[in-house]
Protein backbone atom coordinates (compact mmCIF):
# COMPACT_ATOMS: atom_id res chain seq x y z
CA UNK A 1 0.00 0.00 0.00
CA UNK A 2 1.51 3.68 -0.88
CA UNK A 3 0.25 6.52 1.29
CA UNK A 4 -0.06 10.09 -0.13
CA UNK A 5 0.38 12.84 2.47
CA UNK A 6 -1.27 15.76 2.28
CA UNK A 7 -0.05 19.32 3.81
CA UNK A 8 -1.53 21.57 5.40
CA UNK A 9 -2.16 25.13 4.34
CA UNK A 10 -1.64 24.59 0.51
CA UNK A 11 -4.61 25.59 -0.44
CA UNK A 12 -7.54 27.09 1.00
CA UNK A 13 -10.31 26.26 -0.61
CA UNK A 14 -13.59 26.32 1.99
CA UNK A 15 -14.60 22.89 0.71
CA UNK A 16 -11.11 21.29 2.37
CA UNK A 17 -9.70 23.87 4.27
CA UNK A 18 -9.41 24.12 8.11
CA UNK A 19 -8.73 27.22 10.07
CA UNK A 20 -6.24 26.25 12.20
CA UNK A 21 -4.39 25.19 9.21
CA UNK A 22 -3.90 29.53 8.41
CA UNK A 23 -0.99 29.63 11.01
CA UNK A 24 1.26 26.56 9.28
CA UNK A 25 4.08 28.40 7.99
CA UNK A 26 6.13 27.48 5.15
CA UNK A 27 9.20 26.05 7.69
CA UNK A 28 6.86 23.98 9.41
CA UNK A 29 5.26 22.83 5.51
CA UNK A 30 8.82 21.78 5.12
CA UNK A 31 8.76 20.30 8.62
CA UNK A 32 5.73 17.96 7.61
CA UNK A 33 6.98 16.87 4.54
CA UNK A 34 10.79 15.17 6.05
CA UNK A 35 8.80 13.92 8.73
CA UNK A 36 6.17 12.21 5.74
CA UNK A 37 9.47 10.98 4.32
CA UNK A 38 10.59 9.40 7.22
CA UNK A 39 7.89 7.43 7.82
CA UNK A 40 7.80 5.74 4.34
CA UNK A 41 4.87 7.90 2.87
CA UNK A 42 5.23 7.42 -0.93
CA UNK A 43 4.13 10.94 -2.48
CA UNK A 44 3.30 15.14 -1.49
CA UNK A 45 1.22 16.33 -4.15
CA UNK A 46 0.70 20.42 -4.45
CA UNK A 47 -2.46 22.05 -5.93
CA UNK A 48 -2.15 25.03 -7.99
CA UNK A 49 -3.76 28.39 -8.90
CA UNK A 50 -1.81 31.46 -10.00
CA UNK A 51 -3.89 34.36 -9.30
CA UNK A 52 -7.97 34.38 -7.79
CA UNK A 53 -10.30 36.89 -9.18
CA UNK A 54 -12.03 38.73 -5.69
CA UNK A 55 -15.41 37.20 -6.60
CA UNK A 56 -14.46 33.63 -6.08
CA UNK A 57 -12.18 33.83 -3.12
CA UNK A 58 -15.20 33.19 -0.74
CA UNK A 59 -15.40 29.68 -2.42
CA UNK A 60 -11.66 29.03 -4.10
CA UNK A 61 -9.67 30.85 -1.32
CA UNK A 62 -6.96 33.26 -1.79
CA UNK A 63 -3.92 30.41 -1.08
CA UNK A 64 -2.68 28.76 -3.77
CA UNK A 65 0.89 27.62 -4.73
CA UNK A 66 3.02 27.91 -8.29
CA UNK A 67 3.01 23.65 -8.42
CA UNK A 68 6.36 23.54 -9.81
CA UNK A 69 8.12 25.94 -7.43
CA UNK A 70 6.25 24.24 -4.53
CA UNK A 71 7.31 20.40 -6.03
CA UNK A 72 10.86 21.90 -6.59
CA UNK A 73 10.81 22.91 -2.96
CA UNK A 74 9.96 19.74 -0.89
CA UNK A 75 11.90 17.38 -3.53
CA UNK A 76 15.01 19.78 -2.22
CA UNK A 77 14.24 19.31 1.01
CA UNK A 78 13.90 15.08 1.12
CA UNK A 79 15.32 12.18 -0.60
CA UNK A 80 12.94 9.68 -1.19
CA UNK A 81 9.33 10.63 -1.27
CA UNK A 82 7.86 11.59 -4.92
CA UNK A 83 6.71 15.31 -5.63
CA UNK A 84 3.61 15.68 -7.78
CA UNK A 85 0.98 18.55 -8.75
CA UNK A 86 -2.45 18.29 -7.97
CA UNK A 87 -3.04 20.21 -10.49
CA UNK A 88 -0.70 22.24 -12.90
CA UNK A 89 -2.58 24.09 -15.42
CA UNK A 90 -1.09 23.11 -18.40
CA UNK A 91 -2.72 25.71 -20.93
CA UNK A 92 -1.50 28.79 -18.78
CA UNK A 93 2.31 28.85 -19.44
CA UNK A 94 4.32 28.06 -22.89
CA UNK A 95 5.23 24.43 -22.62
CA UNK A 96 8.90 24.59 -23.73
CA UNK A 97 8.66 26.40 -20.52
CA UNK A 98 6.89 23.78 -18.70
CA UNK A 99 8.88 21.01 -19.88
CA UNK A 100 11.98 22.29 -19.03
CA UNK A 101 10.96 23.39 -15.40
CA UNK A 102 10.17 19.35 -15.02
CA UNK A 103 12.56 18.06 -16.75
CA UNK A 104 15.33 19.99 -14.62
CA UNK A 105 12.88 18.97 -11.37
CA UNK A 106 13.33 15.06 -12.34
CA UNK A 107 16.88 15.37 -12.88
CA UNK A 108 17.97 17.29 -9.81
CA UNK A 109 15.25 15.11 -7.38
CA UNK A 110 17.39 12.03 -8.91
CA UNK A 111 13.73 10.91 -10.86
CA UNK A 112 11.08 11.47 -7.87
CA UNK A 113 8.58 13.72 -10.08
CA UNK A 114 5.06 13.23 -11.49
CA UNK A 115 3.00 16.15 -12.87
CA UNK A 116 -0.87 15.82 -12.84
CA UNK A 117 -2.07 18.18 -15.74
CA UNK A 118 -5.33 19.46 -15.88
CA UNK A 119 -6.95 22.37 -18.58
CA UNK A 120 -8.31 24.58 -15.57
CA UNK A 121 -11.83 26.03 -15.23
CA UNK A 122 -11.23 29.16 -13.48
CA UNK A 123 -12.49 31.68 -16.37
CA UNK A 124 -11.41 34.74 -14.87
CA UNK A 125 -8.22 33.69 -14.26
CA UNK A 126 -7.31 32.77 -18.01
CA UNK A 127 -8.84 36.47 -18.85
CA UNK A 128 -6.19 37.90 -16.11
CA UNK A 129 -3.58 35.71 -17.84
CA UNK A 130 -4.49 36.34 -21.27
CA UNK A 131 -5.19 33.24 -22.53
CA UNK A 132 -8.30 32.34 -24.33
CA UNK A 133 -10.10 29.81 -21.87
CA UNK A 134 -12.36 28.62 -24.69
CA UNK A 135 -9.19 27.12 -26.39
CA UNK A 136 -7.50 25.36 -23.33
CA UNK A 137 -8.35 21.35 -24.47
CA UNK A 138 -6.49 22.02 -28.09
CA UNK A 139 -4.02 23.61 -26.36
CA UNK A 140 -3.55 21.09 -23.88
CA UNK A 141 -3.66 18.17 -26.50
CA UNK A 142 -0.89 20.01 -28.06
CA UNK A 143 1.12 21.22 -25.19
CA UNK A 144 1.26 17.34 -23.85
CA UNK A 145 2.27 16.48 -27.19
CA UNK A 146 5.45 18.93 -27.53
CA UNK A 147 6.26 18.11 -23.79
CA UNK A 148 6.42 14.29 -24.61
CA UNK A 149 8.37 15.12 -27.60
CA UNK A 150 10.79 17.69 -25.72
CA UNK A 151 11.70 14.91 -23.25
CA UNK A 152 12.31 11.56 -25.52
CA UNK A 153 13.74 12.83 -28.76
CA UNK A 154 17.30 13.77 -29.00
CA UNK A 155 16.22 16.26 -31.88
CA UNK A 156 12.85 17.38 -31.04
CA UNK A 157 10.67 18.65 -33.50
CA UNK A 158 6.88 19.99 -33.13
CA UNK A 159 4.67 21.63 -35.47
CA UNK A 160 1.16 23.05 -34.58
CA UNK A 161 -1.45 25.68 -34.20
CA UNK A 162 -0.14 26.84 -30.32
CA UNK A 163 3.58 25.80 -30.27
CA UNK A 164 5.95 24.79 -32.61
CA UNK A 165 9.84 24.63 -32.73
CA UNK A 166 12.61 22.72 -34.94
CA UNK A 167 16.40 22.56 -35.06
CA UNK A 168 16.84 22.50 -31.11
CA UNK A 169 18.36 21.14 -28.59
CA UNK A 170 16.93 20.14 -24.90
CA UNK A 171 18.37 19.08 -22.43
CA UNK A 172 18.57 17.85 -19.33
CA UNK A 173 16.07 14.98 -20.48
CA UNK A 174 14.32 13.54 -17.68
CA UNK A 175 16.06 10.42 -15.73
CA UNK A 176 12.79 9.10 -15.68
CA UNK A 177 12.10 6.55 -19.27
CA UNK A 178 10.28 7.09 -21.31
CA UNK A 179 9.34 10.22 -19.36
CA UNK A 180 7.64 11.51 -16.17
CA UNK A 181 4.84 9.98 -15.51
CA UNK A 182 1.95 12.34 -16.60
CA UNK A 183 -1.43 11.82 -14.80
CA UNK A 184 -4.62 14.50 -16.28
CA UNK A 185 -6.97 15.78 -13.12
CA UNK A 186 -10.76 16.32 -14.68
CA UNK A 187 -13.72 14.60 -15.08
CA UNK A 188 -15.37 15.08 -18.19
CA UNK A 189 -15.28 12.82 -20.85
CA UNK A 190 -12.37 14.37 -23.20
CA UNK A 191 -10.08 14.40 -20.03
CA UNK A 192 -10.73 10.63 -19.92
CA UNK A 193 -9.83 10.35 -23.30
CA UNK A 194 -6.58 12.19 -22.72
CA UNK A 195 -5.22 10.48 -19.94
CA UNK A 196 -5.63 7.25 -22.34
CA UNK A 197 -3.55 8.85 -24.89
CA UNK A 198 -0.88 9.68 -22.63
CA UNK A 199 -1.32 9.12 -19.22
CA UNK A 200 -0.55 6.63 -16.51
CA UNK A 201 -3.21 7.95 -13.92
CA UNK A 202 -5.89 10.10 -13.56
CA UNK A 203 -7.24 12.39 -10.77
CA UNK A 204 -10.69 12.54 -10.24
CA UNK A 205 -12.26 16.37 -9.16
CA UNK A 206 -16.18 15.99 -8.90
CA UNK A 207 -16.61 12.28 -9.39
CA UNK A 208 -18.33 10.63 -6.21
CA UNK A 209 -16.77 7.36 -4.96
CA UNK A 210 -19.06 5.12 -5.33
CA UNK A 211 -19.17 6.13 -9.09
CA UNK A 212 -15.98 5.85 -10.48
CA UNK A 213 -16.18 2.84 -11.81
CA UNK A 214 -17.53 3.49 -14.77
CA UNK A 215 -15.04 6.23 -15.83
CA UNK A 216 -12.10 4.36 -14.94
CA UNK A 217 -13.76 1.19 -16.95
CA UNK A 218 -13.23 3.44 -20.17
CA UNK A 219 -9.39 3.79 -19.27
CA UNK A 220 -9.00 0.03 -19.18
CA UNK A 221 -8.39 -0.68 -23.46
CA UNK A 222 -5.02 -1.29 -24.69
CA UNK A 223 -3.16 2.03 -24.95
CA UNK A 224 -4.04 2.95 -21.54
CA UNK A 225 -3.82 0.00 -19.59
CA UNK A 226 -0.64 -0.76 -20.83
CA UNK A 227 0.21 2.74 -19.59
CA UNK A 228 -0.95 2.51 -16.61
CA UNK A 229 1.20 -0.82 -16.01
CA UNK A 230 4.45 1.12 -16.59
CA UNK A 231 3.96 3.60 -14.19
CA UNK A 232 5.24 1.66 -10.96
CA UNK A 233 3.16 3.78 -8.55
CA UNK A 234 -0.51 3.05 -8.77
CA UNK A 235 -2.70 4.78 -6.35
CA UNK A 236 -6.08 5.36 -5.09
CA UNK A 237 -6.86 8.63 -2.72
CA UNK A 238 -8.81 9.38 -0.34
CA UNK A 239 -9.22 12.68 1.52
CA UNK A 240 -10.75 12.07 4.55
CA UNK A 241 -12.13 14.56 7.01
CA UNK A 242 -10.91 13.65 10.58
CA UNK A 243 -12.46 16.21 12.28
CA UNK A 244 -15.12 14.12 14.01
CA UNK A 245 -12.19 11.59 15.11
CA UNK A 246 -10.61 14.28 16.73
CA UNK A 247 -13.56 15.50 18.75
CA UNK A 248 -14.92 12.05 19.49
CA UNK A 249 -12.11 10.31 19.14
CA UNK A 250 -14.33 8.34 16.49
CA UNK A 251 -13.93 8.22 12.85
CA UNK A 252 -16.01 9.10 10.55
CA UNK A 253 -19.13 7.26 9.88
CA UNK A 254 -17.67 6.17 6.22
CA UNK A 255 -15.28 8.10 5.65
CA UNK A 256 -15.61 7.30 1.71
CA UNK A 257 -18.42 9.27 1.49
CA UNK A 258 -16.75 12.30 2.92
CA UNK A 259 -16.39 15.24 0.32
CA UNK A 260 -14.43 16.02 -1.52
CA UNK A 261 -13.33 12.67 -2.16
CA UNK A 262 -10.72 11.97 -4.72
CA UNK A 263 -9.48 8.84 -5.90
CA UNK A 264 -6.44 8.70 -8.34
CA UNK A 265 -4.93 5.90 -10.36
CA UNK A 266 -4.85 2.16 -11.37
CA UNK A 267 -7.00 0.97 -8.20
CA UNK A 268 -8.20 -1.29 -11.31
CA UNK A 269 -4.94 -2.79 -11.17
CA UNK A 270 -4.94 -3.56 -7.25
CA UNK A 271 -2.75 -1.27 -5.84
CA UNK A 272 -4.43 1.62 -3.45
CA UNK A 273 -3.46 3.86 -1.12
CA UNK A 274 -4.59 6.35 1.27
CA UNK A 275 -4.54 10.03 1.80
CA UNK A 276 -5.71 11.75 4.63
CA UNK A 277 -5.83 15.52 6.08
CA UNK A 278 -4.74 16.39 9.31
CA UNK A 279 -6.80 18.71 11.80
CA UNK A 280 -4.23 20.22 13.84
CA UNK A 281 -0.36 19.48 12.95
CA UNK A 282 0.09 16.82 15.92
CA UNK A 283 2.31 14.13 15.33
CA UNK A 284 0.89 11.77 17.77
CA UNK A 285 -2.82 12.40 17.00
CA UNK A 286 -1.64 12.18 12.90
CA UNK A 287 -0.43 8.72 13.61
CA UNK A 288 -3.06 7.63 15.37
CA UNK A 289 -5.38 8.72 12.69
CA UNK A 290 -3.72 6.84 10.11
CA UNK A 291 -3.97 3.64 12.06
CA UNK A 292 -7.28 4.21 12.47
CA UNK A 293 -8.39 5.10 8.30
CA UNK A 294 -6.17 2.05 7.10
CA UNK A 295 -8.90 -0.13 9.05
CA UNK A 296 -11.37 1.65 6.69
CA UNK A 297 -9.05 0.36 3.15
CA UNK A 298 -11.89 -2.65 3.37
CA UNK A 299 -14.47 -0.57 2.52
CA UNK A 300 -12.88 1.25 0.08
CA UNK A 301 -12.40 -2.44 -1.86
CA UNK A 302 -16.24 -3.06 -2.11
CA UNK A 303 -16.93 1.05 -3.24
CA UNK A 304 -14.51 0.42 -6.11
CA UNK A 305 -14.70 -3.36 -6.82
CA UNK A 306 -11.30 -4.80 -5.85
CA UNK A 307 -10.89 -8.22 -4.26
CA UNK A 308 -9.53 -8.33 -0.78
CA UNK A 309 -6.73 -10.73 -1.86
CA UNK A 310 -5.52 -7.78 -4.29
CA UNK A 311 -4.88 -5.59 -1.52
CA UNK A 312 -1.58 -5.14 0.41
CA UNK A 313 -2.94 -4.17 3.47
CA UNK A 314 -0.55 -3.49 6.87
CA UNK A 315 -3.83 -3.56 9.66
CA UNK A 316 -2.77 -1.26 11.93
CA UNK A 317 -0.14 1.18 10.46
CA UNK A 318 1.84 3.62 12.45
CA UNK A 319 3.35 4.99 9.58
CA UNK A 320 3.44 3.59 5.99
CA UNK A 321 6.74 2.48 6.46
CA UNK A 322 6.47 0.80 9.80
CA UNK A 323 4.21 -2.27 8.89
CA UNK A 324 2.93 -4.81 11.92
Amino acid sequence: MKLTFGIPNMCQAKAIFSPWEEKVTGAEQTKFAKWAEKLGYEMICVPEHHIIPSAHVELSGPHYFNAYVGMAHFAGATETIRVNSCIAILPTQNPIITAKALSTMDWLSSGRVTVTFAVGWLEEEFDLLGVDFNKRGAMSEEYTQAIIELWTKEKPEFEGKYVSFKDVAFEPKPVQKPHIPIWFGGDVDAVLKRTARYASGWWPFLTRPDQIAMPCASLDTGHSRRDFLRDPLGVVVILLDLGDFRRRNTAPVHPLLCQPAKLVDQFLFGRVALRHRFVEHDMAFADLAGRHAVKHIFQLATVVGLGLDEIDTAGDLVGPGQER
